[in-house]
């Protein structure tokens, strides 16, 4: 017996999970988690199922959940629970977040395999190669924009990358790579935005006295900073906190909230729905 996770998104109809727990019984798996929701919004329904079954057996699963009457699926996928994901992170000169993710990494916090690190700056080459990983050092100016994702996307391909995590990688993609990594890309910002946009968004906030900072983690789109949001988190503070303590506060929920993110991804637990994500 092995273990897997299944993921299915459908029209929301009645049966479906039925002819799922059907379908499980007949190669006698054995179900250990089950999460599902109806959308009343979408009309759609998605269902996250962890189970033991015979490796033998899972194609057969698949095949009755295809032929079934009461399932009209959109996305249907079933993977070893014990796969890790195959992960490339994009980071230019602060290093925190990639710092929390290689530290998780490492310590087998996170389901992940890392391929390797690209920037566009050398800061963080030290670091990367600390850990025993690749670094790739690719700068970015608008005359080589083009070329320098294609080289990216060439390394997505040729690692068979399943997650590209933006750690503070402060170059905008283009609408042509958020296209090819859609899904698959996740980036973090602090929840300033768009209040506070620009440089210095933490000095900002100080100016204008917030009583509370954060940190949204989304999936990349061609819409900057506007993509189905996947975690988020924020912290109370006061008029007290200078803008250099707001810095430090920030960075702290950035790495939370983005190592929470990469953890729901890696575990199939994100399901999109148009704007939105699902997260079991």
């Amino acid at each position: 017996m092995a273990r897997h996770i299944m993921t299915l998104t459908c029209d929301d109809r009645p049966g479906i999970v039925a002819a799922v727990s059907a379908a499980l019984l007949d190669v006698n798996a054995n179900i250990l988690e089950n999460q599902q929701y109806s959308d009343e919004d979408t009309n759609l329904f998605f269902m996250r199922t962890v189970f033991d079954a015979d490796t033998a057996g899972v194609q057969k699963v698949l095949d009755a959940i295809d032929a079934s009457p009461a399932i009209k699926h959109q996305h249907l996928a079933v993977r070893p629970a014990e796969e890790r994901c195959r992960t490339l992170i994009l980071v230019s000169k602060f290093d925190h977040c990639l710092l929390d993710l290689l530290y998780r990494w490492k310590s087998g916090d996170l389901p992940i395999d890392i391929v390797g690190v690209v920037s566009n700056h050398e800061d963080t080459r030290g670091l990367v190669e600390y850990y025993g990983l690749p670094f790739l050092h690719i700068p970015v100016t608008e005359d080589t924009k083009a070329d320098a994702e294609a080289q990216l996307l060439k390394i997505v391909e040729a690692e068979d990358v399943g997650l590209v995590v933006l750690a503070r990688y402060m170059q905008i993609l283009s609408d042509s790579l958020c296209r090819a990594l859609a899904g698959r890309a996740i980036n973090i910002h602090h929840s300033f935005l768009p209040g506070f946009k620009g440089a210095k968004p933490y000095h900002q906030a100080h100016d204008r006295g917030v009583k509370l900072i954060g940190a949204s983690a989304h999936y990349v789109t061609a819409d900057l900073d506007e993509g189905p949001i996947i975690e988020q988190d924020v912290v109370r503070v006061t008029h007290a906190e200078t803008p250099q303590r707001l810095v430090a506060i920030g960075r702290d929920v950035e790495r939370r909230v983005l190592s929470r993110a990469v953890r729901d991804h890696a575990e199939s637990r994100v399901f999109l729905s148009g704007r939105r994500t699902i997260v079991f």
